[in-house]
């Protein structure tokens, strides 16, 4: 689909922003040059002015009044990322051989994640390391708990083949997402794959296409094709989600809300449901924002502010011996069906 290919530009992109992308090349370095050109990329390109409500020609009175000749580049980059970090987006960057701006929507929100705390507590039998994924039984031996802590990491049909087939007699399975802060989006699928048990619609995408901040294309349905190799289908599954759990995460728990036989537990995600798209500017900085918005088979788009968990759970910092959270999963679990 046409926006799976903007995200794997944009992390392209960010990938080589090695010193090359820096040279001078006769870029200019006009400070009013370099911010009115971000400004105006921004105003036709991103998606979620309105959602937000972000006053995108006030924000520009505000800060193009802060540049001056002769500034530092330390300065102007203050300035404008200052601006981006208006739309309160952390698909929304600037990128400098000096610095990265980012808005951290995850400081918005408790921490509700320990790993410490699973080790040392529900793990006590013993962990496996399967590239990138953690797991093991919880106490009692009838759950499995998976921690996957990037969708940046790579998954491999081996990986998941392995570790649903050393769960496959358990009650449910209980997926660890807090602290995800997103990554490659075919992962997603990927897992999804395995815990689908027919193919399914889960969420629809518009991209914006026009100059005005409400234009966007025709919605774009998304569907999980199943996979024919290990699945977990026919007993209960737990996804664990907070704040931390960013852009793939979010995808990933909308996903979910189409799927039978998946529940959310914790607290919802950081948001980040829009696909990011960017570029370069005239001095030679990148920047990258949100072009695309997700909505959920109501069409509703509640993702750039964070998908709501089923079961709301949050972690008790004063008892380092327990996480409430997984706690509340495995109690789920144990009484599914009952």
């Amino acid at each position: 689909m046409r926006w799976i290919v903007y995200i794997l530009t944009t992390l392209t992109l960010l990938s080589s922003c090695r010193k090359i992308l820096f040279e001078p090349d006769m870029a200019s370095t006009d400070p009013y040059i370099n911010f009115d050109y971000l400004w105006n990329e921004v105003d036709s390109k991103y998606a979620y002015f309105e959602l937000k409500g972000v006053d995108w020609d006030k924000i520009k009175e505000i800060y193009r009044i802060k540049l001056y000749r002769g500034m530092s580049e330390d300065s102007l980059f203050n300035v404008m990322g200052g601006m981006l970090n208006e739309l309160r987006d952390d698909h929304t960057n600037l990128v400098s051989p000096f610095n990265i701006s980012r808005y951290n929507v995850y400081l918005k929100g408790q921490d509700n994640f320990d790993y410490r705390v699973i080790k040392d507590n529900y793990l006590k039998e013993g962990e496996y390391t399967t590239e990138s994924f953690r797991h093991g039984f919880l106490p009692g031996g009838k759950i499995g708990y998976i921690r996957y802590g990037s969708f940046m990491n790579s998954v491999t049909d081996s990986d998941l083949d392995f570790i649903l087939n050393r769960y496959r007699n358990t009650s449910g399975i209980i997926l660890d997402l807090r602290e995800n802060g997103g990554g490659s989006f075919s992962n997603i699928t990927k897992i999804l794959a395995r815990l689908t048990p027919v193919k399914t619609l889960v969420m629809y995408n518009r991209t914006r296409n026009g100059k005005g901040r409400d234009e966007f294309g025709p919605y774009e349905p998304f569907y999980i094709n199943p996979s024919n190799k290990t699945n977990y289908t026919n007993r209960p599954i737990v996804v664990l989600t907070d704040r931390g759990s960013y852009s793939a995460s979010t995808f990933f728990a909308l996903a979910t809300k189409a799927i039978s036989g998946i529940t959310l537990i914790g607290d919802k995600t950081g948001g980040g449901g829009g696909l990011p798209n960017g570029g370069q500017l005239p001095n030679g900085w990148i920047y990258r924002f949100s072009i695309s918005q997700s909505y959920d088979l109501k069409k509703v788009n509640y993702s750039e502010e964070g998908v709501e968990p089923d079961i709301f759970a949050e972690f008790n910092w004063w008892n380092l011996k327990r996480d409430e959270i997984l706690d509340r999963a495995m109690l789920f679990i144990n009484n599914y069906g009952t």
